[in-house]
């Protein structure tokens, strides 16, 4: 059973936030930045082997609207209002994506209150210049599998001021380049927009703003180094971020341990999902 619950931040902005599955305490950050937790399907995944929190980062899908601040430490600082919420005094954290890196910053910030981190699908510790060109190739390349989604995608891209709907139908196009499956990938990437919040784009912007700025630096990588926790390095070989670009990350991690799905892409749960849960059984 799933209860709904709000956390209070520290400076007051109120976050949506899920608990449901029994076990061991695993909390997850979803990916963006600026969307929402769209982990229904790793919930039901996992319920037997974990009691999961989930949660809507600041300003996004059904936490309450607020002007930021956009800050990697501000959302580590929320994140752990929800372990305290919850009660936790240690939690297993999983991340995806963006989520990966925000899990990965609290980790550091507080290695005491984790027991273990599972970090899916991230884009490493060195620059955007490690993966970033080449994502971008790779995305047009399997939008561009179907020339008209890629001709749509590009014509809602243009607009100044695209209503909802339109917002709604270009990110639809763009999640569906995220899967393998190029048959079920509309239908795929359709089920991560219902329900359909919209995309916080300034705090899309700033987020990303400062990785660029803080990424492959040596105080990253010296921290990392010193992170005494168990971690699983889990990817989708398919994944259009080339996974050399986690080669740093796991080149740093003390304790590491990296599975590679091979069959599926940037969310591996949805195409190998027997496999995704098996790696993630054995950290839990």
């Amino acid at each position: 059973m799933t209860r709904t619950r709000t956390v209070t931040t520290d400076d007051g902005v109120r976050l949506w936030a899920s608990r449901s599955g029994t076990g061991t305490p695993l909390v997850l950050c979803h990916g963006g930045p600026g969307l929402w937790d769209m982990f229904e399907d790793v919930a039901e995944l996992l319920a037997d082997l974990a009691t999961l929190h989930r949660w809507d980062q600041r300003g996004c899908g059904r936490s309450q609207r607020c002007a930021g601040p956009w800050t990697t430490d501000r959302f580590v600082a929320d994140l752990d209002a929800v372990r305290g919420h919850f009660g936790l005094r240690r939690m297993a954290l999983l991340g995806h994506s963006w989520g990966a890196q925000l899990a990965l910053s609290y980790a550091l910030a507080h290695p005491e209150r984790v027991s273990a981190l599972v970090y899916v699908a991230g884009t490493g510790i060195g620059p955007d210049a490690d993966w970033h060109p080449q994502y971008k190739v790779n995305f047009l390349a399997r939008l561009g599998e179907h020339p008209e989604r890629l001709a749509r995608w590009r014509e809602l891209t243009d607009r100044p001021q695209p209503t909802d709907a339109e917002g709604r139908e270009r990110a639809v196009l763009q999640w569906s380049a995220e899967f393998v499956d190029r048959a079920r990938a509309l239908e795929h990437a359709g089920r991560l927009a219902d329900p359909w919040f919209g995309v916080n784009t300034d705090c899309n912007k700033a987020l990303n703003a400062e990785r660029r700025r803080t990424g492959g630096t040596a105080q990253l990588s010296v921290a990392c180094r010193e992170l005494d926790l168990p971690v699983l390095i889990l990817d989708g070989a398919h994944d259009i971020r080339p996974r050399s670009a986690v080669d740093s990350l796991e080149r740093a991690l003390p304790r590491v341990r990296r599975v590679v799905l091979p069959d599926a892409g940037h969310l591996p749960w949805t195409e190998d999902p027997q496999g995704f849960r098996g790696a993630v059984a054995d950290v839990l």
